[in-house]
This record gives structure tokens, C-alpha cells and sequence, in this order.
């Protein structure tokens, strides 16, 4: 009876895995099992187009529940991750997209059960046109507007009410504001007006605002609350109170535990906690544990490690403001990526994948979810420590006082093995995830998903009895005991292009129980050969570069190009300082991109002999930006860097005419695979990105 209790709660739990219950909602649902994704990071214009995010919805949905997106509304700036908010009611035109697309990718999502967690930006805002004065918006036939006398009176550390007093504005009498956790001033932010939230005016706007993005016109389903030190707590409580998002985490940024949890109290509105909170002491935890390679400082303390608050912890272990950037180092994990999202897809709390993590190790944290579902972790599932070494942790985690999962990170993870209750499920590096075997099921360690290389399925029962096997079908159908019989352990190859669909059940006692479905795709990647356009030219003795710039990045290019040894800057004549030289656009490319050039004009800052830059750096006007790439004379660049040189002219190169390679004509056609140049006519041809003489 045990076994079908435990089954049965598990059933459950996965039943209400991604559901949602406003009426009921207290800052953030109790027992979800959900994942939540950060759905973008630091100038990702490019991958979190609204349009692009809605082509991975199916994919998505397999993984999360609910997945954040950056502030949505159009900013101040025209390249921006909406963090200097201008509009909150009437323009939905941002640098992710349109309104229209921006409402088809959520009402999508939330047709494959994906709820949308909306970017709050409402510690500050900008300004229209001078210091204080901001737009007047209607909405369902009501105008809303900000006054000067909605800023704090303390803003930009009295620089604001300094412009104010000189220009015939009045400010705000309140200042930012005592937080109810430190007892002191709430932090201000510079570079825009910190908002007043006691005026009456502002609660007005900020509510509408909250309603409208919660209504059927947007169909949010909660809200990331920016700067939650910005102003007291106790009005995230009067806003969440009169919006009742489901969803709600303030990004209280503190790395003790005993403050966030302050700070969780104080939302109360009626006695009732109004939002979670971003974990930061956890990810601090892990980044510390993973860095460092001393995974008993996963025994740390965070939000997460107290019960009586583990339901309002949305765990993380980097976001957007601590990835490391090409500008700046902030404070990311170096190493162990993938044991930190091991780690922190077991645990409770609910757990935040960063979007950049999720690029680059999607089989491995598909299965981390799997695995978390399948053992019905929630956000207060409990969990005990079994061993704790420098060199690997493990943690067993329960669910209504069952033993659900244990998982091991660190350097050494054969340093723990459990007992034969536990059955073996992932393995990567430097983690391990074992499940209980009373769970009876069938499972594999790839999820489905497309692969680009050949690549094997392990299939594994889970079950107490020793005699379990398997049985699977790859052509969808339904597998019984008369399919191919195989034993815990067995791999399947799949090297061959095309589409498969993967079935396996657990075979006990001639019963085939828990079957799993696996859907995948085998397509492996052939990139076609870049070939620069035939626009791209440059004199013999010419020192130069092109840039191709995202469709985005609509201000002029500009270009900064140095040495460090000996030190000169090459683009130093114009500007004198960042962001150096304007290039010259030459050409759009046939996918849309302008192309730009910089030539050096032969002056340098220091006039040291240096005779070409040895490092650049291409910008849209100094933000975004490129990383620092090396520089190549005639390099032809992107945004991720050099694609291909031109030359000054045709040349012989010497390569081996028999051979097969990809060859494109001058005017950029490229020839079938195996084609070689020695059975080619005699003329120009590109090979590698230079013109060929046959």
C-alpha cells in the first residue's frame, strides 16, 4: 500500500506541476513544482526577440512553467533591456519587438501552460523631454500621468530637487523612504527620478498599470519586481494586493538570509505574505562552493535552508546583473556550471535556470527537470544532508516525508554512494542524481529534443524488483511485453538522420507499467561556409575592418581600436575618447544588416610604431557593445566576432585542387559537396573566404 500512496502523491504532484490558483495565491503558490526560466541576459537582443521566444514555445513549455521576460514597454533609450522605463500603458514597442508580437508570444506560452512573468521597473522612471516631467498615457479611457511632485525629494542625492528649485518645479516633501528591513534609508538610483511611493498619485498609476498587464489584453501571469530596495516593502504588498498576481518575487538584493526573510514579512497586507524572493544568499552559496571547489559550503544558510519560508524562495544561480560581461567581470561561477544546476534543480524552493545556461547545456538540464518532476520535488519538499566533504556534497530530498531523490555534486561524486534503495539515473560532470526505486518507473537519460551529432540513450527501471526490464518501440506505438525485451543499463544508438519517437516501458512480472514517450530528432549540423560580400574591399596598403551589425543597433557604428604593447589608440583623431571613430556604412546586407567599414586614417594618440591595432571594439554609438576581439587587417566581423578577411586583391593560394571542400563561385553560389577546383574551369572562385585563381 505504501508504493501506491507514494505513486499516487507523485501523480499528483505532477498533475498541479505548472498550475495556477490566483484566489488563492499568497506571494507565490504553496507545493509548486514549477521551473522558472530568465528568459534573457545582458544585451540579448537577438535571442529574446518576442517572435523568436514564441518559436520555442513547445520546447520551452516540455521544461518550465513560467518563464521572465525583460520590461516589455518601450524604454527612454532606443536600443535598451528596459531598465530605463518610459512607457507603461501606451507603447508596446521595445527592442524585443512589437505589441502584437509581444502578445502572441504570451497568449502562445500560456496555450502550452507557460505563464509569462512580467519585468517591474517602478523604483524610477524616465523622463520625456527635461528633468521631471513625464508622459501622460490613456488607457480604457482614463489619462495617466506622473508629476514632479511624484519624485522623491531626495532624488540623485539632491540633484534632482537642485534642477527643480532653479527651473520652477516642486518635488516631493517624502524622501525614498525607511526600509522595514534595515530600519535606515531605502537605496536610491541614480540616472533616473526615484519614485515617491507614498503619493497617492503614483499607487494610482503603478495599480493600473499592474491590472493591465495582468488583463486579457496582455495575459501576464505575474510580476519581477526591480530594486526591491528602492522603496518599503509594504507597498509591493499594496500593489500584489490590489493586482492578485499569481506570481510574484522581488529581487531583493542581499546576500543575508535573515534580511531576505525580513523582507518577505514585510509585504504582508492583512497578515498575509504578499511576495517570494530572489535567493540570493543561495546563489551565493553555490557560486562560492563551485568557484572555489568546497562543496561543503553548500551547508550554507539561505532562504531556501529554512522551512518556514521555503515556499517564497526562487533559487538561481546567475541572472542577467552577475554574468560575467565583456565589460565588466561582476561575480559569476567560473567552472561546475552544470553540477550548480544540478544542485539547484533538486532542491526546493522553485528553482530560476539562467537563459545563457539553458543554450548551452539543454539535454543535460532537460533531464535535470525531468528528474525533479518525475520525483515530485515542490517548493517545500524537505531535504537532510548525507555526507559533506570539500570535494562533494550530497543532499536527499523528500516530498511528504518520502524519500524522493538524492543528488551529489563536486569533484568527487564516487565519494558518496548510497544503499541498493537507490537507483542511479544522470551522470555528468561533477554530479550525480540517484531516485528512489520505489518510484517503478522506466527512464532515460535524454530528453527529447534535436541532436547535431549521433548519440546514445541509456535505458533505465527503476524498481525494487531485481528482475525488472524493458521494453520499447521506435515508432510510437504503445509497447508491450512481445516487444524487444532489454535489461536496465542497455544503450540505443542513434546515428542516423531523422525523426524518432522513442518508447519505454518497465517490464515486472510480465506487466508493462510507466510508459515514457522521448521524441528526437537527429540532424546534424552542416554551416555553410561564410563567404564575404563582394562589396567588402580594401586598398593594398590599407588598414581597415567591417562590422556587421544586428538589425538593432540602429545608431551609427563606432569603432575603437588599440594596442596594448606598445599603448596607442588608432582611433583617437575624432572623438579623443569612447566610443572612438564613426565607421562608414557601405552596403545592407542580403539579411537585412547594414555593413560597416573603419579605416585607419594613419594617426594614432601616442604615435608609437605600432602599424596596425592589435585589439577592437565595434559599438552602436558606445552601447551594446562588441567584446574586445583581435584585430585582423581586412577582418570581416559580427557581433560574436571575426567571420572571414578580406583581401586586396586575387590570389593563388596554395591548396590541394583535389581535394573536396566547399567552393563558391564569384557571384557567391556555392557548389555541390565534392566538387574539387581540378575539375572546375579555369576562373575565380572563393574557398575559405578568399578569391582562388583555377
Amino acid at each position: 500500500m505504501k508504493k501506491l500512496l507514494y505513486f499516487f502523491s507523485m501523480v499528483a504532484v505532477l498533475v498541479t506541476w505548472g498550475s495556477t490558483n490566483s484566489a488563492s495565491a499568497q506571494g507565490w503558490p504553496q507545493n509548486y513544482g514549477g521551473v522558472m526560466l530568465q528568459g534573457f541576459y545582458w544585451d540579448s537582443f537577438d535571442d529574446t526577440q518576442w517572435a523568436l521566444l514564441e518559436s520555442q514555445a513547445d520546447e520551452l513549455a516540455g521544461s518550465f512553467s513560467l518563464i521572465w521576460i525583460p520590461q516589455s514597454a518601450k524604454a527612454a533609450n532606443s536600443t535598451s533591456m528596459g531598465y530605463d522605463p518610459l512607457y507603461w500603458f501606451s507603447n508596446y514597442n521595445s527592442s524585443f519587438g512589437t505589441k502584437e508580437q509581444l502578445v502572441s508570444m504570451i497568449k502562445t506560452f500560456k496555450g502550452k501552460g507557460l505563464g509569462t512573468i512580467a519585468d517591474i521597473v517602478i523604483n524610477h522612471r524616465s523622463n520625456v523631454s527635461n528633468w521631471v516631467d513625464f508622459p501622460r498615457e490613456t488607457y480604457n479611457g482614463v489619462t495617466y500621468e506622473l508629476k514632479s511632485t511624484d519624485i522623491v525629494a531626495d532624488d540623485d542625492d539632491g540633484k534632482t530637487k537642485e534642477w527643480a528649485d532653479k527651473n520652477g518645479y516642486s518635488l516631493s516633501s517624502n524622501t525614498e523612504g525607511i526600509s522595514e528591513v534595515y530600519g535606515g534609508k531605502c537605496e536610491g538610483w541614480g540616472g533616473m527620478r526615484d519614485l515617491d511611493h507614498a503619493s497617492e498619485n503614483v499607487q494610482t498609476n503603478v495599480k493600473a498599470y499592474l491590472n493591465m498587464l495582468l488583463s486579457d489584453e496582455f495575459g501576464y501571469s505575474g510580476f519581477r519586481y526591480d530594486v526591491a530596495k528602492g522603496f518599503p516593502a509594504k507597498y509591493f504588498g499594496i500593489y500584489n494586493n490590489a493586482s492578485n498576481p499569481t506570481y510574484s518575487v522581488g529581487e531583493f538584493w542581499d546576500g543575508n538570509a535573515t534580511n531576505c526573510k525580513k523582507w518577505v514579512d514585510a509585504t504582508k497586507y492583512d497578515g498575509k505574505i504578499q511576495s517570494a524572493v530572489f535567493d540570493f544568499p543561495f546563489r551565493y552559496t553555490v557560486r562560492d562552493a563551485a568557484n572555489g571547489n568546497d562543496w561543503k559550503k553548500l551547508a550554507n544558510t539561505s532562504v531556501m535552508a529554512d522551512a518556514s519560508y521555503r515556499q517564497y524562495a526562487v533559487t538561481f544561480i546567475e541572472n542577467h546583473d552577475t554574468e560575467k560581461r565583456s565589460n565588466a567581470e561582476q561575480d559569476p561561477i567560473r567552472k561546475d556550471t552544470l553540477a550548480a544546476n544540478a544542485f539547484l534543480l533538486a532542491m526546493p524552493g522553485t528553482p530560476c535556470v539562467f537563459l545563457k545556461h539553458w543554450q548551452a547545456y539543454k539535454p543535460e538540464i532537460k533531464a535535470m527537470i525531468e528528474a525533479r518532476k518525475v520525483a515530485g520535488i515542490t517548493n517545500t519538499s524537505s531535504y537532510s544532508n548525507m555526507r559533506s566533504a570539500k570535494e562533494y556534497y550530497a543532499n536527499l530530498i523528500k516530498t511528504n516525508d518520502e524519500n524522493r531523490l538524492i543528488v551529489v555534486v563536486g569533484s568527487n561524486t564516487d565519494g558518496y554512494q548510497p544503499n541498493s534503495q537507490w537507483q542511479e539515473i544522470l551522470s555528468g560532470y561533477h554530479y550525480k542524481y540517484y531516485l528512489t526505486k520505489k518510484a517503478e518507473v522506466a527512464w532515460t537519460d535524454k530528453m527529447s529534443g534535436t541532436y547535431k551529432e549521433a548519440f546514445n540513450v541509456r535505458l533505465i527501471a527503476v524498481s525494487e524488483n531485481e528482475n525488472a526490464q524493458l521494453v520499447y518501440t521506435l515508432d510510437g506505438s504503445e509497447p508491450t511485453a512481445a516487444n524487444t525485451k532489454v535489461d536496465s543499463g542497455t544503450s540505443l544508438s542513434f546515428s542516423e538522420e531523422g525523426n524518432y519517437i522513442l518508447k519505454v516501458g518497465l517490464l515486472v512480472n510480465g506487466s508493462v507499467t510507466s510508459v515514457i514517450s522521448r521524441s528526437y530528432t537527429l540532424k546534424e549540423d552542416h554551416p555553410e561556409q561564410f563567404v564575404i560580400p563582394a562589396f567588402c574591399t580594401m586598398g593594398e596598403n590599407e588598414v581597415c575592418a567591417f562590422f556587421e551589425a544586428p538589425v538593432n543597433w540602429t545608431s551609427t557604428i563606432a569603432c575603437w581600436a588599440w594596442t596594448n604593447t606598445p599603448s596607442d589608440n588608432f582611433t583617437f583623431s575624432q572623438r579623443q575618447n569612447w566610443p572612438g571613430v564613426d565607421c562608414v556604412k557601405i552596403w545592407t546586407a542580403d539579411n537585412g544588416n547594414d555593413v560597416w567599414k573603419w579605416s585607419w586614417d594613419g594617426t594614432k594618440e601616442k604615435n608609437s610604431s605600432a602599424t596596425q591595432p592589435a585589439f577592437i571594439i565595434f559599438s552602436s554609438a558606445g552601447s551594446p557593445q562588441t567584446a574586445d576581439f583581435p584585430f585582423q587587417n581586412g577582418g570581416y566581423y559580427d557581433k560574436d566576432g571575426l567571420k572571414g578577411v578580406v583581401t586586396t586583391g586575387i590570389e593563388d593560394i596554395n591548396i590541394n585542387r583535389n581535394s573536396s571542400t566547399l567552393i563558391y563561385t564569384i557571384q557567391g553560389v556555392r557548389l555541390p559537396n565534392g566538387v574539387s577546383l581540378k575539375n572546375l574551369p579555369k576562373g575565380v572562385y572563393i574557398v575559405n573566404g578568399k578569391k582562388v585563381v583555377n
